[in-house]
C-alpha cells in the first residue's frame, strides 16, 4: 500500500488493482455485485521461500506483528468476503499484512 524502490512494475499493477476495485464496486453496485480486494503482505509461500535467505529476516523485521503470515490467514479473509457476514462490504481494500502498510 506504499511504494518501494526497485519494483516499479509491481507497484503500478498494485495501484491499478486498487483503482479497478473502487471503479468496479461503483459500477456493479446497481446489480448487487460487491467488489473488494485483498492485499496480502509477506506470506509464507514458495515465493517467499525463494527469496534470498539474508533478505527474509529483514522482511520479517519490518512486520509490526513480528511474524510471517500464512496462506490460511489470507483464505479466512476470502471466506469472510464470500459469506453473508460481508453483505454490506463493497469497494474495500483489505490488508492481510500483519500491520505492514
Amino acid at each position: 500500500m506504499t511504494g518501494f524502490p526497485g519494483v516499479l512494475a509491481y507497484q503500478a499493477t498494485k495501484w491499478a488493482s486498487r483503482g479497478m476495485t473502487k471503479a468496479a464496486a461503483q459500477d456493479l453496485a446497481r446489480l448487487n455485485i460487491r467488489v473488494n480486494s485483498i492485499h496480502p503482505g509477506v506470506i509464507d509461500t514458495p515465493t517467499f521461500e525463494a527469496e534470498d535467505s539474508e533478505i527474509r529476516p529483514r522482511m520479517k523485521s519490518m512486520i509490526p506483528l513480528g511474524r510471517i503470515g500464512n496462506p490460511d490467514e489470507v483464505a479466512q479473509v476470502v471466506l469472510f468476503l464470500a459469506s453473508n457476514a460481508s453483505s454490506y462490504v463493497s469497494g474495500a481494500e483489505i490488508l492481510v499484512s500483519g500491520g505492514l502498510l
